[in-house]
């Protein structure tokens, strides 16, 4: 396994060299310049040449790359040009936001998402199949930023003062705010130390950290907050979860060994989640991976919707200000999110079923 795993991360490398150059070529054919973008339409000609030398962009374009690959290996993602801050800080600050927004959203789309498609499969042509079936083709058209929209009017406007009131906006209530776990336990890490960002990156997922440090109050304002986006954000998962888990169980369904087990007297509960339901799983993992790259994609207009400060937020600005080194960090660093979870999918199978060996 060790060395499919190590042939995987070579074979990712020109991968992940070929996104780099699409998104800094890409980046550059956005049609503006980025001097007029962040300091306005009435800035002179001396200003953005002095703008595009501070910040490299006088070059060559073949040069940019060049210095831009130089500092992708060292590490370095750049000094963001609307911010004048590392970009690797705020990545720092904003992945957590969005890693936990997508973990949310898929938990939800696989909880509610293959319990519905077994059931749409075992009662077939039933109501149930039925109504199943209507409600993944409305979840798979409506759009995210519809759906968060009407999510946020119902049950931040027309609920408001009721129990089920959800906050539409932000990461927690004004007022609160979580400490980083660290801090808790009384460590102590130099800024500019190896050992700091990763703290820094590790606490700024507020779930996680208000969870080791018991911390429950932010524990339960971070979910409540989290939980209008996430549900927005995974429907569309959702759907096609379901959609392709009851195709598979209706294959799986129709086998011998199935027959087999039911005349054998086995309880349906147990020929239906031991037998068919694992043997219907390689299908139903592989398009779970696949809906990673649809919740990243989503999650730009979900944060900009309830107003999260993550990954996807950033992005949308930094496209709209022309800011190359933040759209080119984050696009690799969510290419490279694919590529491992896709790394997981693979490796998953050899356990969903043993007579799979990775070569």
């Amino acid at each position: 396994m060790i060395q499919y795993i190590i042939r995987r991360f070579i074979s990712a490398i020109p991968v992940l060299l070929g996104i780099l150059i699409v998104t800094f070529a890409l980046a550059r054919m956005i049609p503006g310049d980025p001097c007029k973008a962040i300091l306005g339409e009435k800035a002179t000609v001396a200003v953005c040449e002095r703008f595009n030398r501070e910040y490299g962009l006088d070059k060559p374009i073949y040069v940019q790359f060049g210095i831009y690959m130089n500092d992708v290996l060292h590490g370095d993602f750049g000094r963001s040009i609307r911010f004048s801050r590392p970009v690797t800080t705020i990545l720092i600050e904003r992945l957590p936001m969005t890693i936990e927004l997508g973990t949310i959203a898929l938990l939800i789309a696989i909880a509610i998402g293959i319990p519905a498609g077994i059931i749409s499969a075992v009662y077939r042509n039933s109501a149930a199949d039925v109504v199943t079936m209507i409600g993944t083709n409305i979840g798979v058209s409506m759009p995210v930023y519809w759906l968060g929209l009407m999510l946020a009017y119902i049950f931040a406007l027309q609920l408001k003062g009721t129990p089920f009131w959800l906050p539409p906006t932000s990461r927690l209530t004004a007022g609160l705010a979580s400490i980083p776990f660290y801090e808790t336990f009384g460590w102590a890490f130099t800024e500019g130390s190896f050992a700091y960002p990763i703290m820094e990156f590790i606490s700024n997922f507020y779930l996680f950290n208000a969870l080791i440090t018991g911390d429950w109050v932010i524990l339960g304002d971070a979910l409540k907050h989290l939980l209008l986006p996430s549900v927005a954000l995974s429907t569309i998962p959702m759907s096609i979860i379901a959609r392709m888990t009851r195709s598979s169980m209706l294959e799986v369904l129709k086998q011998d060994y199935i027959r087999t087990a039911r005349a054998k007297g086995l309880v349906e509960y147990r020929v239906v989640l031991k037998h068919a339901l694992r043997n219907a799983l390689l299908p139903i993992v592989t398009v779970i991976g696949l809906q990673v790259g649809t919740l990243f994609a989503g999650a730009v207009l979900t944060e900009s919707i309830f107003g999260l400060a993550g990954v996807g937020r950033i992005l949308f600005e930094a496209i709209t200000a022309r800011d190359f080194p933040i759209i080119q960090a984050f696009t690799v660093v969510i290419a490279i999110g694919y590529v491992l979870v896709n790394l997981l999918v693979d490796i998953s199978y050899m356990f969903i079923d043993p007579r799979i060996k990775l070569e």
